[in-house]
């Protein structure tokens, strides 16, 4: 490893991004609102910590080099200190309020779905989802895509470079625009399951009998993974999700497409195929002539 590669690992450890990279040492921070008020929520509180550790494990240091028991201090003879402990009291209280106050109006936030633009519902099974486009005539379900579930069950050991996704990949994406905020409720069919994709910045459980809900606004397209984040039976591993972000146009053009043809529609093709004649059969224009039109007369 060369001592360029080396220089590199802390830029990489610190790579700010929706997915996981090698090395990465801190959260990312997401494609959301919600992601980054949860990346600066942590990003607050870590720095508050890294300060308050400077500050304890510096005093003490300082304390044990110059007062140690080589140079001849004496330990000090007292049990209370009315003004230290006061301080001690009062800053770390301070400090709580001061990052409580923020926390919980981020977190209150992030559970506020109102004014949404559209609602998708998810529900969880064993071991699948399956996705509702409310009030748009759309549903669909998703689950391990063939070519991951042949690996696992084969017993073949998975190439990163062939299957990068391995176990992360879908038959059907969830399609979702970017710039909307989505409302999404959420439940499960049979046992308890957890939607959760790291890049939108949030998890949710689905439980039968019980709706929960969230909301997201997706800023960048692209592909985000995520997986069933609680334990809901054997196959519990093979229960990814990927969501697809697209513009808003191309949303709408893929949702089009996904909507059934309209009953009209459906009835032109069935029509035209009633009136095409079968084999051996004439068509009505040369069929024989009936009563209500005579035949012509065999007289000149």
């Amino acid at each position: 490893m060369t001592a360029s590669m080396l220089l590199a690992m802390p830029a990489l450890a610190w790579a700010q991004s929706a997915d996981p990279k090698p090395w990465q040492l801190n959260m990312g921070r997401g494609v959301t609102t919600s992601s980054n008020h949860a990346y600066d929520a942590h990003m607050v509180a870590l720095w508050v910590c890294v300060v308050i550790g400077i500050i304890v494990f510096g005093a003490m240091a300082y304390a044990m080099f110059k007062f140690r028991h080589s140079k001849g201090a004496v330990p000090a003879q007292f049990s209370h200190n009315t003004t230290a402990e006061i301080i001690w009291t009062v800053i770390p209280v301070l400090i709580l309020v001061l990052m409580a106050w923020p926390a919980t109006a981020k977190l209150i936030a992030m559970y506020d779905t109102r004014d949404s633009e559209m609602t998708v519902k998810v529900t969880g099974y064993q071991w699948m989802w399956k996705y509702e486009y409310l009030g748009e005539n759309v549903a669909f379900t998703s689950r391990l895509d063939r070519e991951s579930d042949r690996i696992r069950q084969s017993g073949e050991v998975p190439d990163l470079e062939k299957n990068p996704h391995y176990l992360l990949d879908v038959d059907n994406a969830l399609v979702l625009p970017t710039d909307t905020k989505i409302r999404f409720v959420i439940t499960a069919d049979d046992v308890i399951h957890a939607w959760w994709v790291p890049a939108l910045g949030w998890k949710q459980d689905a439980i039968p009998g019980i709706i929960n809900e969230a909301w997201t606004d997706i800023k960048e397209p692209g592909i985000y993974r995520g997986q069933c984040a609680e334990l809901c039976g054997k196959d519990h591993g093979f229960m990814p999700i990927v969501v697809k972000a697209v513009p808003k146009a191309e949303y709408q053009q893929w949702l089009a497409s996904m909507k059934p043809a309209p009953a009209a529609e459906q009835a032109a093709p069935a029509a035209e195929a009633e009136a095409v004649p079968l084999e051996g059969e004439q068509p009505a224009s040369d069929a024989a002539p009936t009563s209500e039109t005579p035949a012509p007369s065999a007289q000149g």
